[in-house]
C-alpha cells in the first residue's frame, strides 16, 4: 500500500493497460489514488464490470524501487507535480475525460492564465510557414499581452513559435511526449532551458520514458487541453499537428488554420481543415483576436453592460460567482451538478446574466466570465 497520495498516483502510472480515462475514472469513483489501492480488493463490488487484469495490477508488486527512484529524481531537481486535486492544476484540462491524474512541471508557468494558445504546425517547416509563424506570435502579443504560447519543442513551427514567444517576451510552453530526465530533440536544450524563466516545461510522463510516435499523440492532446484555442500554421495531409487538431475539436476548443497555396504538400492539411470546417480561417493574429473576442473593445463595451446590470438575484449571484471562480470557463453539466439546479432553470439564468454582461457561452456549452 503507497504510503502517501504522491506514491500512490505514480504507482498507478505505471500500472500498464490502464490508460488515462480509466486511472481518472477510477480516481473519481474513489476520491483518491491511496483510496484505489486501499480498496483494491474489493472493486468489483465498488466498480461493476472493472478488468480483471486491472485488479491484478493493483493487487501486484514490484514498483516501490521504480517510484523510490522517481520521488528522489523529484526532489532533487525541484520538479512540480500538480495533482488533479491541485487547485493550481490547469483547468482548462481538469474536465477533460483523459485528463492525466499528475502532471510534472518545470519553470515558470501559470497553467491558468486568462488567455492560452496553442501554436502546432509541421516539422519541415517552410520559410512561409516559419514567417507567418513569427509575425502571428509578434501581434498577439501587441493585441493581447497577457496570453501564453504552449506547443511541443519539436522541429519546424513547434520550436519557432516558442522562439518567436521568447524573443516577444511571451510566457511559452512547451508539452514533452516524455520525462524530464531528457529534452528531444537534443539540439532544442538551449531553448528549452531559456523557456524555464518564463514559461516552462510540462509532461505526464515519468522519467525514462522513451520519446515514442504514440507518446506523441499523447502530449498532442495536453497541448490542446491546456488551451483556449490551437492554431495550426502549416500540415502535410498527414500529421500530428492535424490529430491536437482533431482533440481540440472534441474538446470544444476553437481551432484555426493559416492557408497555404493549393498543391504545396505542407498546406495541404491546413487547407483541407478549412475546406471541412473544422478550422476557422486567418491570415492574421487580428483575425485570431477578433474571432476569440480577445479584443480590447469588446473588454471595454462588457465593462459597461456590467455596470448597466449591477442587480442580481440571489441565484444569478450565486450561479455568476460560481463561474467567476474559472477564467477559463466551467462546463454547463459542472454548474447544474454543483449546484443542483435542473437544467432548464439554469439555462433562463445563464442566459439574464450573458444579457448583462456578465458571461459568455461558448460552443460546447461552456460558460465563461466576461
Amino acid at each position: 500500500m503507497p504510503e502517501d497520495e504522491l506514491t500512490a498516483l505514480l504507482t498507478l502510472n505505471r500500472i500498464e493497460g490502464l490508460g488515462c480515462t480509466g486511472a481518472k475514472y477510477l480516481y473519481e469513483q474513489l476520491g483518491s489514488a491511496q483510496e484505489i489501492f486501499r480498496r483494491r480488493d474489493h472493486l468489483k463490488d465498488l466498480i461493476p464490470g472493472i478488468d480483471t487484469h486491472t485488479i491484478d495490477a493493483l493487487c501486484a508488486s514490484g514498483y516501490d524501487s521504480f517510484i523510490r527512484e522517481e520521488l528522489e529524481f523529484i526532489e532533487k531537481h525541484g520538479i512540480r507535480c500538480i495533482t488533479l486535486s491541485d487547485p493550481d492544476y490547469p483547468a482548462r484540462m481538469r474536465d477533460c475525460s483523459d485528463a492525466p491524474l499528475v502532471l510534472f512541471s518545470l519553470g515558470n508557468v501559470n497553467y491558468n492564465a486568462t488567455r492560452t494558445v496553442g501554436i502546432v504546425g509541421t516539422r519541415k517547416a517552410t520559410d512561409y510557414g516559419r514567417r507567418m509563424c513569427r509575425s502571428f506570435v509578434k501581434e498577439l502579443h501587441q493585441l493581447c499581452p497577457d496570453v501564453t504560447v504552449v506547443s511541443g519543442l519539436a522541429y519546424g513551427i513547434d520550436i519557432e513559435s516558442h522562439k518567436a514567444s521568447l524573443e516577444e517576451g511571451i510566457p511559452t510552453l512547451a508539452v514533452l511526449a516524455h520525462g524530464l530526465d531528457m529534452i528531444y530533440p537534443h539540439s532544442h536544450r538551449p531553448i528549452a532551458k531559456q523557456m524555464l524563466g518564463d514559461g516552462g516545461l510540462v509532461t505526464e510522463f515519468q522519467t525514462r520514458t522513451a520519446p515514442l510516435a504514440w507518446n506523441f499523440v499523447r502530449r498532442n492532446r495536453i497541448i490542446a487541453g491546456l488551451s483556449d484555442a490551437v492554431v495550426v500554421v502549416e500540415s502535410a495531409a498527414k500529421s500530428g499537428s492535424l490529430i491536437t487538431a482533431e482533440i481540440a475539436g472534441s474538446y470544444n476548443r476553437e481551432c484555426f488554420a493559416f492557408p497555404g497555396s493549393v498543391g504545396d504538400p505542407y498546406s495541404v492539411g491546413c487547407n483541407e481543415l478549412i475546406r471541412d470546417n473544422r478550422a476557422s480561417l486567418i491570415t492574421s493574429a487580428f483575425d485570431f483576436v477578433t474571432a476569440m473576442n480577445w479584443n480590447d473593445r469588446d473588454r471595454k463595451r462588457d465593462a459597461i453592460q456590467k455596470e448597466l446590470f449591477p442587480d442580481l438575484s440571489k441565484e444569478e449571484e450565486t450561479v455568476y460567482k460560481r463561474i467567476k471562480l474559472k477564467a477559463q470557463g466551467v462546463h454547463i453539466s459542472t454548474l447544474m451538478t454543483e449546484l443542483n439546479i435542473p437544467f432548464p432553470h439554469l439555462s433562463t439564468l445563464l442566459f439574464s446574466l450573458e444579457m448583462k454582461g456578465l458571461i459568455k457561452q461558448t460552443p460546447g456549452s461552456l460558460c465563461k466570465p466576461c
